[in-house]
């Protein structure tokens, strides 16, 4: 059974930063990455990273998140960087390979405080 676990999500002044974690048997997806979901709010593309290309952002991230793989440590990583209260959310990794479904990790929470 795929499973995807996400860590390092908590609680962080403005401006400050946060990195999460999520570990899987990320060899099995050509695509990956970050959603994440605020109360209220539909679900965002955060990051994805697909096969060997550049990664890809959401415009209200790009410059301050940053997504990788650490293939050594089947982890994939996003370093979030001058965190702003707008970026409060749970975040949610995904891994997607062809002729199969999405799969999600349960969510870690990151909140930011004003």
């Amino acid at each position: 059974q795929v499973q995807l676990v996400e860590s390092g999500g908590g609680l962080v002044q403005t401006g400050g930063s946060l990195r999460l974690s999520c570990s899987g048997p990320l060899g099995i997806f050509n695509v990956m990455g970050w959603y994440r979901q605020a109360p209220g709010k539909q679900r965002e593309m955060v990051a994805t990273l697909t096969g060997p290309r550049a990664p890809e952002y959401a415009d209200s991230v790009k410059g301050r998140f940053t997504v990788s793989r650490d293939n050594s440590e089947n982890t994939l990583l996003l370093q979030m960087n001058s965190l702003k209260p707008e970026d409060t959310a749970v975040y949610l990794c995904y891994g997607f390979r062809p002729f199969d479904r999405a799969y999600w990790g349960q969510g870690t929470q990151v909140t930011v405080m004003s």
